[in-house]
């Protein structure tokens, strides 16, 4: 099987990262895509590294993808005692799972920066990168970095071309903190269960505020 692979902190997930994965999934005919959160990336801190936020990170992947058959929830970096390094990780999937065929989706900045990933030169053997490209970035410069990997290192790397969606997690907290609507930012049932766990610091006058400014939106 072709098995693409989406990682992140997902704090939480939203419909860029859901686009990102239905355009690897048709543009390159994937079998399934596999949404792994990261318990303790080295690369980030989350603003709650505790089990219970980690567990609420875990249940709006769940909630987002349980519609989609080919979308699938892996908990292999879900841990939040160990850091998660993405050479190490693929290394396990294809010792796992040496049937499959495991594709990384990156975005264009990881792209430029993967040389100083922890081992990044691991990573290259146990799967095709498919890299996102942005706006901000031109097309050459991506062609550029692409063969300079695949010249110096021997990386299979593909480019991925999906639609550029100006969200952002951070901000999707923010709102949430301030009581703002997050629909149609992320999928209904992470919305509301942003809304009904209180998630991001949101206090119970700035959820009545939320009710008030979109009745319509909150069920």
């Amino acid at each position: 099987m072709k098995i693409g692979i989406m990682g992140g902190t997902f704090n939480p997930i939203h419909i860029g990262h859901m686009l990102l994965a239905q355009f690897a999934y048709e543009d390159y005919e994937l079998d399934e895509i596999w949404f792994l959160p990261n318990g303790n990336p080295p690369h980030k801190r989350t603003a709650d590294e505790t089990e219970e936020a980690l567990s609420h990170r875990v249940e709006m992947v769940r909630k987002a993808i349980c519609d989609v058959p080919y979308f699938k929830l892996c908990l292999h970096e879900a841990d939040s005692n160990t850091h998660s390094y993405t050479y190490q990780t693929l290394q396990e999937l294809t010792a796992l799972y040496p049937e499959h065929k495991f594709y990384f989706i990156l975005g264009a900045d990881s792209l430029f920066s993967i040389e100083h990933w922890k081992c990044f030169q691991k990573i290259f053997p146990n799967c095709v990168i498919l890299a996102a490209m942005r706006d901000d970035r031109e097309i050459r410069d991506m062609e550029t970095q692409i063969s300079y990997l695949k010249e110096k290192y021997g990386a299979r790397i593909e480019l991925l071309m999906a639609p550029l969606i100006d969200i952002s997690s951070t901000g999707i907290r923010a709102r949430a903190s301030q009581g703002l609507s997050v629909y149609y930012m992320v999928p209904d049932t992470v919305a509301e269960y942003i809304r009904d766990n209180r998630l991001y610091a949101m206090k119970p006058e700035a959820r009545e505020r939320e009710t008030r400014k979109c009745p319509l939106a909150v069920k």
